[in-house]
């Protein structure tokens, strides 16, 4: 059912946009480490934690201190009731709330990799590691196609994604 507020769609497991809105930024991302010539891989196999999930992606060379990156992202809806009292007071809220329940959830595999939670949400905020990292694969890309407006791109690509 659809509420007054018609914003339901943005949070309902049955949503088919849902899916395909996680399948488009995750895609941005491999595309993205593709163009800074950083290969990768989605959906890893034999990359999982305990439970068999597995992150979004892996780069299949270093990325920071001698770790690979693995990466999964997280779509929070801004204006799902159990967000709203974070999002009221805090631009970005949800995003952080969501950042930090990967972190938990890929703690092991952490170890080894550098995790980044690509965390954002459908009124467009991003979380604190998201925006960080993307700015830097935003400079990488610039490096290598001398173009310096790759990270707008990134964050344009990333806005019509949402």
């Amino acid at each position: 059912m659809v509420d007054a507020r018609c914003t339901h769609g943005l949070a309902c497991k049955l949503s088919s946009g849902r899916m395909a809105r996680h399948r488009n930024i995750n895609d941005l991302i491999w595309r993205a480490l593709q163009r800074a010539g950083i290969p990768s891989s989605k959906e890893p196999a034999g990359l999982s934690r305990l439970d068999g999930k597995r992150p979004d992606g892996l780069s299949l060379i270093p990325w920071q201190a001698g770790e690979n990156l693995i990466w999964d992202v997280s779509v929070a809806d801004t204006l799902a009731a159990s967000h709203l009292a974070i999002t009221s007071s805090l631009s970005g809220g949800a995003a952080e709330t969501a950042a930090d329940n990967k972190d938990a959830k890929y703690s092991e595999l952490a170890k080894t990799y550098h995790f980044v939670p690509i965390a954002l949400e459908t009124m467009g905020s991003l979380g604190t590691k998201a925006l960080s990292f993307l700015a830097d694969l935003g400079r990488r890309d610039s490096a290598v196609s001398g173009d310096h407006r790759e990270t707008s791109f990134i964050f344009q690509r990333l806005s019509v994604a949402v």
